[in-house]
């Protein structure tokens, strides 16, 4: 590909994936300002708030799995230039969201006491566990109540995303994160008359930050209708043709049990390192918050990625998108070095903001310096897993990514961290190590070319009338 070419994918892929990066980080900037300010109610107060942020987690990426399989379609009916192809699988993502919110909330509110159990086995001299446990009750309850709004919102932000548009879903991300900044303020502390409500009050900014989001991004969808014309008649059915849907249901499943598992293997590894301390989970959520902010930039590639390789596959540009892949992954690599540079300058600095002891900041710290010296492997191994998931190849995604986590990554952590005496820190390097294997395996997958599919062929639409939108 020449130099122009390259260029003119870079474009592309940054089009889409700098809005992202934009809401992503204010989103998680505002996580951070959300998680200095909780801290500053004690250390009891900040780990609740983090052990539940961790099974909200779990829930947000089970819902990103159920919506994944149906996006791969929406991308390629978008690239094949079908108006009704975008609908029917709008419309699969709508169902499928309502399951999970149901499942979701039925789980974490009946089942909260067992799972918050998982987190507080490690004794500290320094953390109250019945407190914690407290917080985090009065936390959760609060926060279930927004996730129907983030099902919403996900159903839009995506759809728009995969068909091009990633600048009102990063607006609506906008709007969110400065109401969720004012009610923090407003509710956590009881500034300006406002009652002082603690943890509760962070909860309260946020689930009412959520329902500003979903109003913002449904009504902007709705305004601009005749730019988007799926939104044109969308939800007049939820019939979505048969041949559509069978191929959707078997390209879901393996993403959505990926995406779950995964998420709960996350969970899982924090979960093996607190048995050596609430001190350990405190210092692994300091090191979280501010790595997320980081990673914002290789996860948005990592769906531009995908967005652009499906739009290529259904496309039938296959040579293109083997390319555009190739580029997109050594170019997120790049960046992911750079962006190791910054954590590292960052780690020994950023845990003296919190209101905590020395044992925490010093793990934190640690955590921080080891998560950054992995980013390039992680930035690479994300733009693998969506170039996967472009062609459909959900199932070797699934082993790919959630199989690995639980048979190497999880097992790994869980006799080191209960079977040995070796540092946390160690026994976290170890397992961050692990991988480097699958960016090896993945990387062999991708060049092999099994992931170049079509699955938006003539034939899997015959019963649709066809309307159909520019080529991308």
């Amino acid at each position: 590909m020449s130099l122009k070419n390259t260029g003119a994918t870079l474009k592309r892929a940054l089009i889409l994936a700098v809005p992202m990066m934009i809401q992503n980080g204010i989103t998680n900037a505002v996580g951070l300002v959300d998680h200095i300010m909780v801290g500053s109610l004690g250390t009891e107060a900040m780990t609740a708030v983090s052990i539940v942020g961790q099974l909200i987690f779990v829930f947000t990426l089970a819902l990103f799995g159920g919506l994944s399989g149906p996006g791969i379609f929406t991308a390629q009916f978008y690239g094949q230039g079908s108006v009704e192809g975008v609908k029917a699988s709008t419309r699969m993502k709508a169902v499928i969201c309502a399951f999970v919110t149901v499942g979701g909330i039925a789980v974490l509110f009946l089942g909260k006491d067992l799972l918050f159990g998982l987190y507080l086995q490690g004794e500290s001299a320094q953390i109250d566990s019945a407190l914690t446990l407290s917080h985090a009750a009065d936390y959760l309850h609060i926060m279930l109540l927004g996730l129907p709004a983030m099902a919403v919102t996900q159903i839009y932000s995506s759809s728009l995303r995969e068909t091009g548009d990633s600048l009102k879903p990063m607006t609506a991300g906008i709007i969110s994160v400065a109401a969720d900044i004012i009610f923090n303020y407003l509710f956590i502390y009881g500034n300006f008359g406002f009652p002082q409500l603690g943890v509760r009050g962070a909860a309260i900014a946020t689930v009412i930050a959520r329902y500003l989001e979903m109003t913002a991004l449904v009504l902007w969808a709705y305004l601009r209708r005749k730019k988007h014309p799926f939104i044109q008649g969308l939800w007049r059915t939820l019939r979505v043709p048969k041949d559509i849907r069978r191929k959707i249901i078997i390209k879901t499943i393996p993403i959505f049990c990926n995406e779950f598992l995964w998420a709960a293997g996350l969970a899982a590894l924090t979960q093996c390192y607190s048995t050596r301390g609430l001190s350990v989970v405190a210092g692994i959520n300091i090191s979280n918050v501010l790595c997320n902010l980081f990673n914002v930039v290789f996860v948005a590639l990592g769906h531009s990625v995908g967005i652009l390789v499906g739009q290529r596959l259904g496309a039938g540009e296959f040579g293109l998108a083997k390319k555009e892949s190739f580029i997109l992954t050594i170019f997120t690599a790049f960046l992911c070095t750079g962006l190791s540079a910054g954590l590292i300058a960052l780690s020994g600095t950023f845990p003296l903001l919190y209101d905590t002891n020395d044992e925490v900041r010093s793990l934190a710290a640690g955590f921080i310096t080891i998560t950054a010296l992995f980013f390039p492997v992680q930035g690479i191994l994300n733009t693998l897993y969506f170039t996967l998931r472009a062609g459909g190849k959900t199932l070797i995604t699934f082993i790919f990514d959630s199989v690995f986590s639980w048979s190497v990554t999880v097992p790994t952590a869980l006799i080191l961290s209960m079977l040995t005496d070796l540092p946390v820190l160690t026994v976290y390097a170890i397992v961050q190590s692990a991988d480097i294997i699958k960016t090896i395996i993945g990387a062999i997958m991708i060049k092999k070319g099994i992931w170049i599919t079509n699955l938006t062929s003539a034939a899997d639409r015959k019963s649709q009338p066809e309307t159909h939108l520019p080529t991308p």
